[in-house]
């Protein structure tokens, strides 16, 4: 089977009912997409299949004939960062960092198909799960890629036992 990722053909010898998600990572070697809970409910899985976002733990690797998928790993498509990976780190969105490939994901499909998304349009587009809780860091990055006003970074604090937080 040939699988079209992130701008070159692949061949690949899986069965058809194979999640793409295993696909990526175990025949590619792909491993920046994520596995999380295996039922499209976290979307640590998330990649683009011609553009848009899809959970690669339940997608059938057969039924991506044709298709362009890409990864995190092709986002930036050579040129280093992807704008909305550069957002990321400008406003420190990732903690532990698990979730965020399929947060980079999400984000970057919404920006392609709406350029000045509104609080309504991120809150749809972005149901990817984050134990961590950068909820408010993501909007704020997204917005800021948006173009529109965003509140600065609060500044670092002390905590109790003397790290800074």
């Amino acid at each position: 089977m040939k699988l079209d990722v992130n701008g070159k053909v692949h061949n690949v010898d899986v069965e058809p009912e194979m999640p793409l998600l295993w696909a990526l990572r175990d025949e590619l070697n792909l491993a920046g997409t994520k596995y999380g809970c295996g039922v499209a409910q976290c979307g640590a899985c998330t990649v683009h299949v011609n553009g848009d976002p899809v959970r690669s733990c339940v997608t059938p690797v057969g039924s991506m004939a044709g298709k362009k998928i890409v990864t995190i790993e092709g986002l930036g498509a050579g040129k280093g960062l992807h704008r909305v990976q550069k957002a990321w780190v400008e406003h420190g969105v990732p903690q532990c960092g698990y979730c965020q490939t399929g947060m980079i994901m999400a984000a970057s499909a919404l920006l392609a198909k709406k350029a000045k998304p509104t609080d309504d349009d991120i809150e749809a587009a972005m149901t990817n799960l984050c134990r961590c809780g950068t909820y408010a860091r993501v909007r704020r990055a997204i917005h800021s890629l948006a173009g529109n006003k965003v509140e600065a970074d609060p500044a670092p604090a002390a905590a109790p036992n003397g790290q800074t937080i």
